[in-house]
C-alpha cells in the first residue's frame, strides 16, 4: 500500500477538489473496501500456494496457461515502469531545494541508489524498506495528531468553523456521479502496491500464518493512510480553494493538502517538511517496484516463461539478470532529456495504472476459479485460515 503514498500526498488535494469533501471520502472508501476483499482473496491463494511469482502462477494453475504467461508479463511491466514513473517524480521533488541542477542527475543518482538496495540480500532489501516505511508512518500520524487538533480547535482561533466545509456551496458531494467516478480512478492508483503481499509469500518463512497477519494490516491501514487522512483534510481545507485543485497538476509541494494544512496551522518548515517526506515516499515507492518486478522476472524464468537466462542467482542470492533488465526499463525516465518532463511523466502514469488494474482483475479471476474448484471438492475454508480471513 505505501508504495503510492507518493500520490497521494498530491492527489488528495485534486479528488476534494474535484468531488467534494464527501465525494473524495466515499470514493476513497470504495475503492478501500474493494482493495481489503481483494487481498483477503490473494491472502487464500498465497496461503494455500505461496509462490514469489504469486500472479502468473495463480492464473496459469486456476485459469489457463496463457493467462498466467500474459498476467506475470504485464505484473513486471507495471512495475519496471513505475520505477521509471518514481524516478521522474524526484526530478520534480528535487526542484523544491536544487531548482539550477538538471532532474537528469536526480534520476541518476536514485536509480543507482535502488539498484545498490536491491544487489544487496533481501534482507538488505527488508532493512531499507522497514526506514523507508517508518518515515511515511511517523508523517501520517503527526499529520493525524495536528489535524485532530485543528479540528478541536487546539491549534486554530475559536471563532473558526471547521465544520463548515461540508455544507459550502455544493458540498459534501460536487460535481454528482461523473466527479464520484472520476475521483475513484485516482483513488484506485493510490492503492496500487497493496498485492505486493503476494510477491513476498515465497520468501516467507512461514506464510501461513504471516500472510493473514499481513492482510488483516491492511484495513488499519487503509482506515489509517487514506480514510481518516481524507476525512481531515476535507473538514478543514474547503473543496474550493484554488490550491486544492492545481495540487495534483503542479510540480510546486507548496500546494500539496498536507502542506496546507500543516501552514493553517502555523508550521512554516512545512514545505520543506513534506518535501523530504514525500521524497522518502517516492524511494520506498521505486525500492518495492523494483524488487516485486525482479522477482516475478526471476520467478518466471525458473518455471520456463521468461529465457533462462534470467533465473540465475549470485553468491549472495540475488537474481543480477533480472534486475538489469528492470533497471533498463525503469531508464525510461531518462527521456525527459528529450521530451518534456510532465508529458514523460503523464505517460508512465497512465501506462502504470492501466497495467495495476490488469492485475487486480487477474487476482480476482484467479481466485474465483480457485474457489470454484476448491468447493467443488467439498471444501470450504482453508484449514490454516479463520473465517475472517477467506474472502466469500
Amino acid at each position: 500500500m505505501a508504495v503510492q503514498l507518493a500520490q497521494a500526498f498530491l492527489a488528495s488535494g485534486s479528488t476534494i477538489a474535484t468531488a467534494g469533501p464527501g465525494g473524495a471520502l466515499l470514493a476513497y472508501a470504495l475503492i478501500g473496501i474493494m482493495i481489503y476483499f481483494l487481498m483477503t482473496s490473494l491472502g487464500e491463494l498465497a496461503t494455500h500456494n505461496p509462490s514469489s511469482g504469486a500472479f502468473f502462477t495463480y492464473g496459469s494453475r486456476y485459469v489457463e496457461e496463457g493467462f498466467g504467461f500474459a498476467l506475470g508479463w504485464n505484473y513486471w511491466y507495471n512495475w519496471a515502469i513505475t520505477v521509471a514513473f518514481e524516478l521522474v517524480a524526484v526530478q520534480f521533488i528535487m526542484k523544491f531545494w536544487f531548482p539550477e541542477i538538471a532532474g537528469f542527475y536526480w534520476s541518476a543518482i536514485f536509480l543507482a541508489v535502488i539498484f545498490g538496495i536491491n544487489a544487496m540480500t533481501v534482507k538488505g532489501f527488508g532493512e531499507s524498506e522497514f526506514w523507508f516505511s517508518m518515515i511515511k508512518v511517523v508523517a501520517i500520524i503527526v499529520f493525524i495528531i495536528i489535524g485532530i487538533a485543528m479540528i478541536v480547535k487546539i491549534m486554530l482561533t475559536p471563532d473558526v468553523s471547521v465544520w463548515s466545509n461540508w455544507t459550502k456551496g455544493d458540498a459534501p458531494f460536487v460535481g454528482g456521479l461523473q466527479a464520484l467516478v472520476g475521483v475513484a480512478m485516482i483513488a484506485g492508483f493510490s492503492f496500487q502496491g497493496t498485492e505486493m503481499v503476494g510477491v513476498a509469500a515465497g520468501e516467507s518463512k512461514d506464510p501461513k500464518k504471516t500472510i493473514p497477519l499481513a492482510i488483516k494490516q491492511i484495513f488499519w491501514r487503509i482506515l489509517l493512510f487514506y480514510i481518516l487522512c481524507i476525512f481531515i483534510i476535507g473538514t478543514l481545507v474547503s473543496y474550493d480553494n484554488p490550491l486544492l485543485l492545481h495540487a495534483a497538476e503542479s510540480e510546486n509541494i507548496a500546494l500539496s493538502p498536507f502542506t496546507l494544512l500543516y501552514e493553517k496551522a502555523g508550521l512554516a518548515f512545512a514545505a520543506g517538511l513534506m518535501n523530504a517526506v514525500i521524497l522518502s515516499a517516492i524511494l520506498s515507492a521505486g525500492n518495492s517496484g523494483m524488487y516485486s518486478s525482479t522477482r516475478m522476472l526471476f520467478d518466471m524464468a525458473k518455471e520456463g516463461r521468461a529465457p533462462k537466462w534470467f533465473s540465475k542467482l549470485d553468491t549472495r542470492g540475488v537474481p543480477m539478470n533480472a534486475l538489469y533488465a528492470t533497471t533498463a526499463v525503469a531508464a525510461l525516465c531518462f527521456l525527459t532529456t528529450f521530451i518534456g518532463e510532465q508529458q514523460v511523466f503523464n505517460w508512465l502514469l497512465n501506462m502504470s495504472g492501466m497495467c495495476g488494474f490488469i492485475v487486480w482483475l487477474g487476482i480476482a479471476i484467479s481466485h474465483y476459479r480457485f474457489r470454484k474448484g476448491y468447493t467443488a471438492q467439498g471444501f470450504d475454508i482453508l484449514p490454516d485460515l479463520k473465517d475472517g480471513d477467506s474472502y466469500c
